[in-house]
């Protein structure tokens, strides 16, 4: 899979960070960017680098269009190509339906719905005209089966599986696959803040019984943009210790 470029979306951190460096190991060139923060970003960078690739961080929002130009044309700047896409990028702003602001949707379906569009529509144009391309968007066991103060969470995180499996009907003539990775509990710096009570009690809802790593969903991201998933597209693939079922 080497000699290839991949924009990774929102990979300062947590589930975002992994894929990089999932990647990077397989020695896929990488463009990451970050809302705030930079020197997340940064620490990802440098980490990857050491796999002996090229990696660059941009500051970029995916709610705006134009910030997903500029992150796309600083891509191209690295190696000329983009390969693969991974929409990682997400935002949560929860609450109970009928307390939750017009403002809170908003946001939530901007950044994880419609800055994924953004960034599906600018890989798309390149991809095509290469005649190959990899598209992985992460969504989230909520957008399968719900959770209660997360409907603007789980709206967005549906929407993109509707979205991949568009695309890849679309795009699947130009051997260009879509695909998503719909993580369950997944320790990250948000979850290890949580109480351990509560933890344990997300653990109980898995059949696994355990939450699981960032790099349990980087793997499967690798999976999906290597050859040996050539064949698959249109597909959601839970990475969650069997929540969905």
């Amino acid at each position: 899979m080497g000699n290839q470029t991949a924009v990774v979306t929102g990979g300062s951190r947590g589930i975002g960070r992994a894929i990089c460096v999932a990647l990077a190991r397989e020695g896929i060139n990488i463009v990451t960017c970050y809302a705030k923060g930079s020197a997340a970003a940064e620490e990802t960078i440098a980490i990857c680098k050491g796999y002996g690739v090229q990696a660059v961080a941009v500051q970029a929002d995916v709610a705006v269009q134009a910030d997903v130009e500029r992150l796309f044309a600083e891509a191209l700047k690295l190696t000329g190509t983009i390969e693969i896409l991974v929409n990682n990028a997400g935002i949560t702003r929860d609450g109970l339906l009928i307390r939750m602001s017009d403002d809170d949707f908003d946001q939530v379906i901007d950044t994880n719905l419609k800055g994924a569009f953004y960034c599906m529509r600018a890989a798309s144009k390149l991809m095509m005209k290469k005649r190959y391309g990899r598209i992985v968007t992460i969504s989230s066991v909520v957008g399968l089966i719900g959770n209660a103060g997360q409907v603007n969470y789980a709206g967005s995180k549906a929407g993109v599986i509707g979205m991949t499996k568009s695309l890849a009907k679309e795009l699947g003539s130009r051997n260009v696959t879509a695909n998503a990775v719909a993580p369950g509990f997944i320790t990250t710096d948000m979850t290890e803040a949580l109480p351990e009570t509560v933890k344990e009690q997300m653990a109980k809802q898995i059949p696994l019984g355990r939450m699981g790593k960032p790099e349990d969903v980087a793997e499967a991201v690798v999976f999906l943009v290597s050859d040996r998933a050539s064949y698959i597209t249109g597909q959601v693939l839970n990475v969650d210790g069997g929540m969905a079922g």
